[in-house]
């Protein structure tokens, strides 16, 4: 006697699979994955260690300030837990502010995307 339930189609299947293997790939081109790969899951500061479950609290930090510079042996990340990571850029821009570094020649070129570069005008249209 048939089923009442109606088995999945293996060709949407197919496609989610592949998607999905599309996504990992894709995240792991970006410069976390691949430092979560190549530094161990510990904060360089602290040296609180993370697992699976809690690594989501691990961020990158750009050593030299300029999140364009991302050579592919991570010479300029280390890993950092949210609490160190926040305390590295208080003091970075405490010690811009005091004059102790200059934020242009340490950062070099500045990113170039602008978010929010066309909200003026878009915002005097609705007006």
């Amino acid at each position: 006697m048939p089923s009442n339930h109606s088995r999945p189609d293996s060709g949407k299947l197919d496609r989610i699979v592949a998607e999905a293997l599309r996504n990992r790939a894709q995240r792991e081109k970006t410069y976390r994955e691949q430092a979560l790969k190549i530094h161990p899951w510990i904060c360089a500061r602290c040296a609180r260690e993370f697992t699976r479950t809690n690594v989501h609290l691990l961020t990158v930090h750009h050593k030299d300030h300029n999140h364009d510079n991302n050579p592919p042996d991570g010479a300029n990340w280390e890993l950092l837990c949210n609490y160190c990571h926040e305390n590295e850029h208080s003091r970075y821009l405490d010690s811009v502010g005091r004059g102790e570094a200059d934020s242009s020649a340490e950062r070099g070129p500045q990113a170039s995307y602008k978010p929010f570069a066309g909200l003026k005008d878009l915002l005097k249209g609705k007006q």
